[in-house]
């Protein structure tokens, strides 16, 4: 399979990509010429390892042609064919092939297990707990109860934390407490679709397989990725209300009521997600299955 996108087509996709991931981009970018810092809206580019300039960079995915295109414009994966410049997909999965597989298995398992909405979002204040103000991790934010206070909410909830690279930030005294025991060799044992930082992950899983997948459909995760972390972080025990960003207050009935009904949209619209990923992969597998095929300049 191979598609053949015009020159106006392709260029006005990637305009459109360009455009819209400025809109994320550019506040970072100034803050961090100010030397400011957002915890909320700093996390997608400083956590994750996938800088804004290739964010911004626009990829087709796997199988298609773009006439009229330049392949030193698009990167090192690009070739030239009779019909236009195309991914050499057999290159990415030479080099990624591992890691695809790797991510493919983890988003399949996710996609089938069922959904647990029960966490209310302890995770962040297992990572706070017995800490004093200076040793939490954004210390220049205080916490909206008093250390004491936060420790007794983790101490009243059941902590089940399936995903490891949220535990894995949990203070020691708080470790004990989870019901689970997360590590990378039980990723794709644990991560259930119901998870804020599973769903979260998108944005990572989507970066590290372009340029297989389109960067309509990165951008599509990160855009999700940025409401998850709000809510993560109205849900934690930090006051952020300088900074405009209301509290899901988690330690009551109404805000764990309120923070389930978030968690469960998200579910949804990342398992629409996580499917466009594994569509994308099966894309690349034809498109690699073809590739014998193609004539290259």
């Amino acid at each position: 399979m191979n598609d053949a996108l015009s020159e106006p087509a392709w260029r006005a996709r990637q305009e459109a990509h360009e455009r819209r991931v400025d809109e994320w981009i550019a506040p970072h970018l100034a803050r961090r010429k100010r030397g400011a810092k957002h915890p909320v809206h700093d996390f997608l580019f400083t956590y994750y390892s996938h800088r804004p300039a290739q964010l911004r960079r626009w990829h087709p995915g796997a199988g298609v042609t773009l006439r009229g295109a330049d392949p030193a414009g698009f990167g090192p994966f690009y070739v030239a064919t009779g019909g236009g410049v195309t991914l050499d997909t057999a290159a990415v999965l030479d080099r990624r092939g591992d890691s695809a597989r790797w991510i493919t298995e983890l988003l399949r398992r996710t996609a089938t297990r069922e959904a647990q909405f029960g966490c209310f979002g302890m995770h962040e204040w297992a990572m706070v707990y017995r800490q004093t103000q200076d040793e939490v991790r954004h210390n220049a934010w205080p916490l909206r109860l008093t250390p004491a206070a936060t420790a007794e909410v983790v101490e009243a909830n059941r902590i089940r934390c399936s995903h490891f690279d949220a535990y894995r930030f949990f203070t020691a005294p708080a470790r004990p407490l989870n019901q689970l025991t997360p590590t990378r060799e039980t990723q794709h044992d644990n991560e259930q679709p119901g998870c804020l930082h599973a769903n979260m992950d998108l944005y990572k899983w989507a970066y590290k397989l372009s340029p297989l997948v389109p960067s309509e459909l990165v951008a599509d995760c990160f855009a999700l990725a940025r409401e998850i972390r709000t809510l993560d972080m109205r849900a934690s025990p930090y006051d952020l209300a300088d900074l405009g960003v209301a509290p899901v207050a988690v330690e009551t009935p109404e805000g764990r009521a309120e923070y389930v009904r978030h968690q469960r949209d998200f579910a949804t619209r990342a398992a629409t997600l996580r499917a466009a990923l594994l569509a994308a992969l099966d894309v690349a597998r034809t498109a690699h299955a073809a590739e014998p095929t193609l004539t290259r300049k």
